[in-house]
């Protein structure tokens, strides 16, 4: 959770930012039928029915509860059909069967969310202030938990619309097929001792930090994302076939489940196309290749005799990122797009980029106490990080010291890949 804010504590500021993180989650979830809310096509995702209820019990938890004098729940069953895994809350509703909850209704969904905003509004406002000096981080902490959900409800439901063999669009289409991007450049970084990890003076997740110090080999870093058709050259020259290049465990996945490209691309008349939340579309061949397990980046970089730069390189080289952010914006995104300018590009949006750094605390890390403290620290095993944030990722979200995380074999997340070599 965060150590600092500096303007989030003023009562206006604190209003507007949540305010706005609640309206867009909303807005999101309307372009989506009532159906599509009731929709969990797999253990790791969430209705988005459940997203927009776990976001609200997350407030009452954690906010309105300890602060607010004489807050009552607004249905104590909730506290158990939306706790997501803090276990020192209490028990919880099994995650995969989230999507059989046909109950409370969406209407009744969205009026415990407008019950919620109501009580969080009156305490930020009427909040003295000594509640003020603890609420504020709450609430900051608050926005950025609705902001990662928000990409969830988006990454969750394309996976179960992908199911679906109507190939349903939900949004309208705005990047074209013909974009062009840039040629690949090798951009150079010096080694020696790099500070990474966030300084505290601003809102950042625990595991961001402490700040330390690294070594760092000098290393060459590619200018842009790596391609669809890039990586559609690495299918037909055989990459799934190759068990040379593949991590013991990622051949197995590739073996067990038949993976032979990307989560959502198809072949269709001997054109690879891949379904979007726009429908199924053409390959925009200079755009970001997505939906990448750790394993597939990691073996596409093998064959390339390349190879996936640690977190700490990727932080060093962002700090001279020249542009090409593309992020989910006021409930508008569209999908991974071709960036056609100089210099170091598609750091941040587009797709997020693995690295070949486990997910691991840093040197002085504690997890925080209480339940809060289950946010981050617990997880931090059999995981590899990633970096930058996506198409879906929500704009002013994410930042250079920003730590994703999921297990190698995730799929569904716009993942992708940007090659390091020594050099």
């Amino acid at each position: 959770m965060p150590l600092d804010y500096a303007e989030e504590n003023e009562q206006s500021a604190l209003l507007e930012q949540f305010s706005r993180s609640r309206k867009t989650s909303v807005t999101l979830a309307s372009a989506f039928s009532p159906e599509d809310w009731m929709v969990q096509s797999m253990e790791e995702a969430s209705p988005i029915k459940w997203n927009l209820a776990h976001t609200s019990w997350f407030y009452e938890t954690f906010v309105l509860k300890p602060l607010a004098p004489g807050y009552k729940s607004y249905d104590p069953a909730f506290n158990y059909l939306f706790n997501s895994y803090y276990q020192q809350v209490g028990e919880m509703h099994p995650r995969p069967s989230r999507g059989l909850l046909s109950r409370p209704t969406c209407d009744e969904v969205i009026a415990y969310r407008d019950h919620v905003d109501e009580a969080v509004r009156v305490l930020i406002k009427e909040a003295s202030e000594e509640t003020l000096e603890k609420l504020a981080p709450l609430i900051v902490l608050g926005c950025a938990h609705e902001e990662q959900h928000q990409e969830l409800l988006l990454t969750d439901i394309k996976h179960g619309l992908s199911l679906n063999p109507l190939a349903p669009a939900v949004f309208s289409e705005e990047n074209e097929a013909g974009a062009s991007g840039a040629s690949l450049n090798w951009i150079a970084f010096e080694g020696g001792l790099a500070t990474v990890g966030h300084d505290r003076r601003s809102f950042a997740f625990d595991n961001e930090g402490p700040r330390h110090q690294t070594y760092l080999q000098p290393f060459l870093l590619a200018s842009r994302s790596v391609t669809n058709a890039e990586y559609a050259a690495f299918i037909e020259a055989g990459g799934y076939e190759e068990s040379s290049i593949w991590l013991a465990d990622g051949w197995a996945r590739v073996q067990e489940e038949n993976w032979r490209a990307p989560l959502y691309w198809r072949k269709s008349d001997n054109q690879w196309r891949e379904y979007t939340l726009f429908g199924e579309k053409p390959l925009i061949p200079d755009a970001p290749v997505a939906h990448l397990s750790f394993y597939e980046a990691a073996a596409y970089a093998e064959w390339t005799s390349y190879r996936l730069p640690t977190e700490f390189e990727w932080e060093r080289a962002s700090a001279e990122a020249a542009g090409g952010a593309q992020f989910m914006k006021d409930g508008k995104f569209n999908r991974p797009a071709p960036d056609p300018g100089a210099g170091l590009r598609q750091m941040f949006g587009g797709v997020w980029e693995w690295t070949s750094s486990p997910y691991v605390a840093y040197p002085g890390y504690r997890t925080p106490g209480g339940a809060i403290g289950e946010y981050n620290g617990k997880f931090m095993s059999s995981q590899m990080v990633l970096r930058g944030g996506s198409c879906a990722t929500p704009e002013g979200h994410v930042r250079a010291t920003y730590r994703n995380f999921f297990p190698p074999n995730t799929r569904w997340q716009f993942a992708g890949l940007r090659l390091a070599r020594d050099l």
